[in-house]
């Protein structure tokens, strides 16, 4: 019993250290960002909403069931961030700069093209790492 109790407790230690990731490979540097997973319905309607802080290197990666054109908005958002439209084929379509918005009507960003998937972490942070269109991602996950 007592051996059984450790494994349990180096088991659950170690499955905090493996924490769920995206890399993007920009021409000049790559970037990793630590994500939560937005993979339902629920989770992707509520996203970042309501929350005063994201760390550094850290975000929302929402993952869609098919590829199509995506809208998001900040309604209820408080942190500025930059919105990453991310194809099936793991390449940046396009990076919107978007800011909170606490009123209706809230401005929409669109993807250019059919996104798969959709990476939302601090504003700046595709500037600061020069993230751009067609840059390649990795997901960790």
């Amino acid at each position: 019993m007592k051996y059984y109790l450790i494994f349990l407790l180096l088991l659950f230690s170690f499955g905090g250290c493996m924490r769920q990731s995206v890399t993007v490979f920009s021409d000049q540097e790559s970037v990793r960002v630590f994500v939560e997973i937005a993979d339902t319905l629920e989770e992707r309607r509520i996203g970042l909403m309501n929350r005063e802080f994201l760390d550094e290197n850290s975000g929302m990666l929402f993952i869609f069931e098919d590829s199509k054109p995506r809208t998001f908005w900040m309604r209820n958002t408080l942190i500025p961030l930059d919105i990453i439209f991310i194809s099936d084929d793991l390449k940046i379509l396009n990076i919107a700069q978007a800011f909170p918005c606490l009123e209706d009507p809230c401005v929409l960003y669109n993807s250019e093209g059919d996104a798969k998937y959709v990476l939302e972490v601090n504003l700046g942070v595709a500037e600061k790492y020069g993230l751009n269109v067609g840059d390649g991602v990795q997901l960790n996950l």
